[in-house]
């Protein structure tokens, strides 16, 4: 289903001026569009989120699509003391929670353009006899999880999946897809480097860029507009009429889309096994290409949907010194290797026992990986997420659980075949266990879960991506073929 906010987004302005205030309408299910772009494809305004939420969005009105949200990490109540105003800035203000945010400028109007990007402009520019408005603010400096075809993405921003977990940078010469799994820092689990192929990167030249082309390419840019690396889609230098994006899903993975006239198509996977995602069976889990999910501790049933996990993670996970207890318990499994080891931090030990050691003396170790053939042994310094099953007895894994343990649930039904999605009315939704996916089942709309956080004013939508922790509506409805 999808939701009929096209007939009310066609009554919404083209363009907010200084004096605009709006309250949310409690009678409105979905979206209350506020402003429009001149085609009415894109629409933002109050999008409502768990009956008593909202957040401020641009949706794309033929799917009732989100692609960019003010304040993701924060949320406000679908109130009418909730207000959102237009004085040179963009304001929204929530009394009550005293949740404020801004965008902390001093412009003219608010504008949305045929490419869903939001802007504050001021004045004209005169200068080179070009009389254009002045841009102080954009949406597409503050990108949340997703990228529209056009839009610039520099090695100062973030690309945030919706449950928190997954982010998208880039590096000199790459891009990476970076995991948070509550160590303080963050592992990479892909990595896209230029070829170089049509034009070089020069040391000294400036950072990177990439950017969504139309004809069905992300391409990856120094200066001017030759690409140093093409990552081609399906819809490669093929005509498109709807409109392509890129989004990082809740799972990890990054994948593009381009909408049909009736529903988005699948159009792009960089991560094609499941096997090879950040943590398909989620904590102290089992990935086994052709088999799927299982725990690696055997005592622990699968058709029980639960594997062990340390509960609330610790940075300690030594025994205490002080009270001499011994709260940390081993667990060694044999046929195991670790995930993307292509970017793993590894050691060489003459021994697994010497391995062992290595992380059981270190507190910051969770556990290791000890390949007996070539001496690598694997230092996993965040908590245990999804090893990989192999059947090669000489790669063996130490694991550190901390007694008392609770249980973590994996999704059983992940199985393996996460790829191009086919015929079915999926809804990718962000769930706790690390991006599962989930058949959508429920006559609403949507099933938004956004975590509310507190706080006083925020300049700009989200001034640390990296903490920033929210969900969002993932696909939902449409159908990907």
């Amino acid at each position: 289903m999808i939701w009929p906010c096209t007939e009310a987004a066609a009554a919404a302005a083209e363009e907010l001026l200084k004096g605009f205030e709006a309250t949310p309408n409690p009678s409105i299910p979905f979206f209350q569009p506020l402003l429009n772009d001149s085609s009415s494809k894109f629409s933002f305004g109050f999008l409502r989120v768990n009956s008593t939420q909202l957040a401020l969005a641009v949706l794309h009105v033929p799917s009732s699509e989100p692609l960019w949200l003010a304040n993701p990490t924060t949320l406000s109540r679908w109130s009418d003391r909730t207000k959102v105003f237009f004085n040179g800035s963009l304001v929204i203000s929530d009394p009550r929670t005293r949740m404020s945010w801004s965008t902390e400028t001093q412009g003219d109007k608010l504008v949305l353009l045929n490419n869903s990007n939001l802007q504050i402009q001021k004045g004209l520019d005169n200068s080179n006899n070009v009389n254009v408005p002045t841009v102080l603010w954009q949406s597409f400096d503050f990108p949340t999880n997703t990228l529209v075809e056009t839009q610039n993405f520099t090695s100062t921003m973030t690309l945030l999946s919706s449950n928190g977990l997954y982010s998208m940078r880039l590096g000199n010469d790459f891009i990476g897809l970076y995991a948070k799994f509550d160590s303080g820092s963050d592992q990479i689990y892909w990595k896209h480097k230029a070829l170089q192929a049509k034009a070089q990167i020069i040391e000294g030249n400036g950072p990177i860029h990439v950017q969504v082309d139309p004809d069905g390419w992300l391409g990856m840019y120094q200066n001017g507009t030759t690409p140093v690396d093409i990552e081609s889609f399906n819809s490669f230098q093929r005509s498109l009429d709807g409109l392509l994006m890129v989004r990082l899903e809740p799972d990890g993975n990054l994948k593009a889309y381009y909408w049909s006239g009736s529903s988005w198509v699948l159009d792009y996977v960089a991560i094609r096994e499941t096997c090879d995602l950040p943590s398909p069976c989620g904590s102290y889990g089992l990935c086994t290409p052709g088999s799927g999910c299982s725990c690696l501790d055997n005592s622990t049933e699968l058709s029980s949907g639960e594997c062990s996990s340390s509960g609330p993670y610790s940075n300690d996970m030594c025994s205490d010194p002080k009270t001499q207890k011994n709260d940390i318990k081993v667990l060694r499994r044999g046929g195991v290797e670790v995930p993307f080891k292509e970017w793993m931090r590894y050691e060489t030990t003459p021994s697994l026992e010497e391995c062992e050691n290595a992380c059981g003396n270190n507190c910051s170790c969770y556990g290791a990986v000890y390949n007996n053939a070539s001496g690598f042994c694997y230092i996993l310094d965040y908590p245990i997420q999804t090893l990989l099953g192999t059947g090669d007895d000489s790669k063996v894994g130490y694991f550190k659980i901390k007694e008392g343990a609770n249980k973590k649930k994996i999704n059983s039904g992940l199985g393996v075949g996460v790829g191009l999605l086919g015929g079915a009315v999926l809804c990718l939704i962000g769930a706790v266990g690390f991006g599962s996916y989930k058949i959508w089942k429920n006559k609403k709309r949507v099933n938004r879960m956004l975590e509310e956080e507190t706080g006083g004013v925020m300049s700009g939508p989200y001034k640390d991506l990296g903490s920033a922790s929210f969900r969002s509506i993932e696909m939902c409805s449409r159908g990907h073929r």
